[in-house]
């Protein structure tokens, strides 16, 4: 099976928090996790020629990636419990969407800022790439 990959911030708190909310309610383990400060992560967004200037979380899923509200929206569809019911918000234009989701990637460094991604335990250490 091929699974979605996450790229993230891995210098951010709120991004890295998110990661392990993600990690939670995927108990089906659909997605892996590379930050894009890595070697990993500058490979595949250099695959997906995802521009270098997009400030944002990157789903790649079917050979493809979607960032911003779009890639957060079809994570939620991936997972467990009431999380699906927001991919209904994709039926607002991007624009609009992303409006929002510019603010919070702008602020997100108030949650703090560190040097490295937390190193993961040894179970959860395979969904990293």
């Amino acid at each position: 099976m091929l699974k979605s990959i996450i790229l993230f911030d891995g210098e951010c708190n709120f991004c890295s928090r998110s990661v392990h909310f993600i990690m939670k309610r995927d108990s089906q383990k659909k997605f892996q996790f590379a930050s894009l400060q890595s070697e990993v992560g500058k490979l595949l967004c250099n695959q997906y020629q995802v521009p270098k200037d997009l400030n944002s979380m990157i789903l790649i899923d079917n050979q493809r990636y979607y960032a911003k509200s779009s890639a957060v929206l079809r994570i939620s569809l991936g997972l467990e419990g009431f999380w699906k019911v927001f991919s209904i918000l994709m039926i607002f234009p991007p624009i609009l969407r992303d409006t929002v989701y510019d603010f919070i990637a702008k602020h997100r460094y108030i949650f703090g800022k560190k040097q490295s991604c937390k190193i993961p335990n040894k179970e959860d250490m395979e969904r990293f790439l």
